[in-house]
């Protein structure tokens, strides 16, 4: 890889962001990292304005405001992507926008320097990469199913005890501590961080409400609306602090519900 390559990474998660860019860095030092963009809004805000000045996309497709795939719905992106996520349930549609390929959090050296070099290749091969569909990755993504966590052995009262993920209703942080609360009234201590849970939690059930909140489908007693387009989730047990849906989420959040 001789020929500078100026890559938009798409990561709301910054330590993410900044390894990818170190990998991306160690593979080929002529790399440039021209914007490291972290919401939907944020990006379809920067790609109006400078949507030719790069030649590849990373991007995640969970963002803290809703699905990547909005972006490439609302703004013509022209370039390829490489899709980089923790979830493989979304890769028929993550090749219907320009995809060229689909990596597995947690990735490493080696799968991102295979992914380069299928970009390399198409490029010297003269493919029109927007067009491209790989069968046969396709194929191995709907075969390859993600194991979501059924259960945590979490500490409580000098004991471990093992608590059911479909029994926690929500997960709130409050000063760098995440809690889960169950449907009995329960609160335990985890040892995991919110985005850590958001990986490792079945999309289906659990959603990422805001920066501090994971909610169950099944513990949503109501949603209202709210001020500015946001929405107002009421769930059971009732926490002391308003569980709020951005506007920027809500219709991703009334899809999720919906479903």
């Amino acid at each position: 890889m001789k020929k500078q390559l100026d890559i938009v990474i798409i990561e709301d998660e910054a330590a993410t962001a900044r390894n990818l860019e170190y990998i991306l860095r160690e593979i080929n030092p002529e790399i440039q990292i021209v914007k490291t963009l972290q919401s939907i809004t944020q990006a379809m805000d920067w790609f109006i304005l400078n949507n030719k000045d790069y030649d590849l996309i990373f991007s995640d497709i969970r963002l803290s405001d809703g699905l990547s795939f909005e972006i490439f719905r609302q703004v013509n992106i022209i370039k390829p992507v490489i899709f980089v996520t923790a979830y493989n349930d979304y890769a028929i549609e993550a090749f219907r926008n320009n995809g060229i390929d689909y990596v597995l959090k947690p990735f490493d050296t080696e799968e991102i320097k295979r992914t380069l070099l299928k970009y390399n290749t198409l490029i010297a091969a003269d493919i029109k990469i927007e067009h491209t569909k790989t069968r046969s990755l396709l194929q191995e993504l709907q075969n390859t199913t993600k194991q979501f966590k059924k259960s945590f052995l979490i500490h409580y009262c000098g004991r471990l005890i093992p608590v059911e993920a479909a029994k926690i209703n929500w997960f709130h942080t409050s000063n760098e501590i995440v809690y889960a609360h169950t449907a009995d009234g329960r609160r335990y201590i985890m040892e995991f961080t919110l985005e850590q849970l958001e990986h490792e939690l079945d999309p289906a059930v659990f959603f990422r409400a805001n920066r501090q909140f994971i909610i169950n489908k099944n513990a949503v007693e109501a949603v209202e609306y709210f001020f500015n387009g946001r929405l107002l989730v009421k769930i059971h047990p009732l926490p002391q602090e308003q569980i709020l849906v951005s506007k920027a989420k809500a219709m991703h959040f009334r899809k999720w519900m919906d479903q």
